[in-house]
């Protein structure tokens, strides 16, 4: 629908989020549920192995240990809540003996190709747009996924290479979705937007869990219904993407004239377009200090995160000794604490900024609640012993902690660079995933026989990274425009910002002024 009226509109209208009228819809927040459900497949896509795997591969149990033996050091006994014998035994289809050091090399292969293509998809969503870099990343994402029951009966070697090109694929996922949003998000909406498109990994994570875990336990294929089922779902949603979503509002065919001259002005006005952006001021990024302690936290967070979403199902299943379905369901719950706290964290950082509070003060306020909430939760659950009720709490309530994240650390390369989001999003992701190319093959390695004391060495490893990490933030991070945002403004030296297609409106109508309203939030 076009809502008539653009050139006689109210120019200062254009400072006003444009709002639904009859059956319009702002495209932007199409834009957004799309975006959310792109990063819910992906991560379903990429974490719904670290369930599946622990009903494919044959668990073998440790000798009996006397009753005298220290149980919350050893291991769990197998009754200690109401659970069904055929809850238990149902669908044991495991029909894989891969060590823990093979699971674990399996289920780091997706971050192998997760880095690689991080900084090429940033590169080309800038260049080329997000639109269709995002969708044939997770083409390739979604077709790795239902090849994944055939392939793993060749071999580890051969599910390894599909897992690796999963991470391919998906390498281009934020990078790509961080370059739309800074055409599509205006300053004043943009941690809602933020919010809600980057909280689709934690209702993923969700999905991939809960739902899996009950396509393991009540259907007749078990775990190979998993792929399948997620795999359709990703062929779905790229059908709607390629429909409803473009890389930027000027090509639009749907989007109203209003909500058009609003981006223009509040959000597009503020970019270079790709064809007159200049080249990438390599030198000056890799110099940047505020770019590396964003890296730093980066790498904290996905040490904690990987660490948890990779690694939990195979400590429910093999030290707490849930069975399948509880299994997905409790590994499930910190996720969807996690999305509850990043929507309330979301509007709590807008309205802040509102409030004239220092935007990199705001930032490390709750990047700083993202690391040291989880590594709390963490501890205790790992002391609580074989009480299944504390340890689920525990994680739940420490892992919903890491959703003030999404408002805070996944816009953060936004606030630096405008201009170069997809960029600095691959190489802040980029290196950061390295952390979940370690930490499953690290927990292989620390986990031989899947004790309470080996996980808890697991467990106090993520905590003193979470913690470190968030402290260089602390001392070096930032939330304010970075100078070499514009690199031309660097050799005439003009004071940096971002330099807008009208500056005269925007100057004018920018709620937070020019400067201030290219990271507000």
């Amino acid at each position: 629908c076009r809502p008539a009226g653009g050139d006689n509109m109210a120019i200062a209208a254009a400072a006003i989020p444009p709002t639904s009228r009859g059956l319009c819809v702002p495209q932007r927040y199409v834009l957004a549920f799309m975006g959310f459900l792109a990063i819910a497949n992906g991560y379903i896509q990429r974490f719904c192995l670290s369930l599946a795997i622990t009903e494919m591969v044959v668990h073998h149990d440790r000798v009996d240990h006397d009753a005298d033996d220290i149980v919350d050091l050893t291991s769990c006994p197998y009754q200690t809540v109401n659970s069904s014998i055929t809850d238990a035994i149902v669908h044991t289809s495991a029909q894989f003996d891969w060590s823990e050091r093979t699971q674990g090399v399996i289920l780091s292969a997706v971050f192998w190709g997760y880095v690689l293509t991080q900084l090429p998809g940033g590169l080309l969503a800038e260049r080329l747009g997000g639109k269709h870099v995002l969708g044939v990343g997770l083409l390739v994402s979604t077709l790795g996924t239902l090849l994944t029951p055939e392939v793993a009966t060749l071999g580890p070697y051969w599910l390894i290479a599909v897992r690796f090109c999963i991470g391919l694929g998906q390498g281009v996922m934020y990078p790509s979705l961080n370059v739309m949003l800074a055409q599509w998000a205006p300053p004043q909406e943009r941690g809602r937007l933020g919010a809600a498109i980057f909280a689709g990994a934690q209702i993923g994570n969700v999905i991939s869990m809960a739902i899996g875990g009950l396509l393991m336990r009540y259907t007749e294929g078990g775990w190979v219904n998993v792929f399948y089922v997620f795999g359709a779902a990703g062929l779905a949603w790229l059908a709607l993407w390629e429909i409803l979503c473009y890389s930027e509002p000027e090509s639009h065919p749907f989007i109203s004239d209003e909500e058009k001259q609003f981006l223009m002005t509040q959000s597009v006005g503020q970019l270079k377009s790709r064809k007159d952006l200049p080249p990438t001021p390599w030198r000056h990024i890799f110099t940047s200090v505020p770019l590396w302690g964003l890296i730093i936290a980066q790498i904290g967070h996905d040490w904690g995160l990987f660490t948890i979403i990779t690694d939990l199902p195979k400590y429910m299943k093999s030290v707490m000794h849930f069975s399948i379905a509880q299994n997905g369901i409790l590994s499930a719950a910190p996720y969807l604490a996690m999305w509850i706290f990043a929507i309330i964290c979301g509007g709590f950082v807008d309205f802040l900024v509102s409030r004239k509070i220092p935007i990199t003060t705001v930032r490390k306020i709750f990047i700083s609640i993202a690391a040291t909430g989880p590594a709390v939760g963490i501890l205790a659950a790992s002391y609580s012993g074989c009480d299944k009720v504390l340890v689920s709490v525990f994680f739940t309530i420490g892992m919903g902690l890491m959703g003030a994240f999404v408002p805070s650390l996944k816009v953060n390369a936004l606030d630096l660079s405008p201009n170069y989001a997809g960029t600095l999003m691959a190489l802040v992701g980029g290196i950061g995933a390295i952390s979940g190319i370690i930490t499953p093959y690290l927990v292989g390695l620390l986990t031989p026989n899947s004790t309470l004391l080996e996980w808890r060495l697991v467990f106090w490893i993520a905590v003193i990274v979470l913690v470190s990490t968030n402290v260089v933030y602390l001392l070096v991070g930032s939330a304010e425009v970075q100078e070499w945002n514009d690199p031309l403004s660097l050799e005439d030296g003009r004071k940096p910002s971002i330099i807008p297609k009208k500056p005269s409106n925007q100057e004018k109508f920018s709620p937070n002024g020019l400067e201030s309203g290219a990271v507000a939030t």
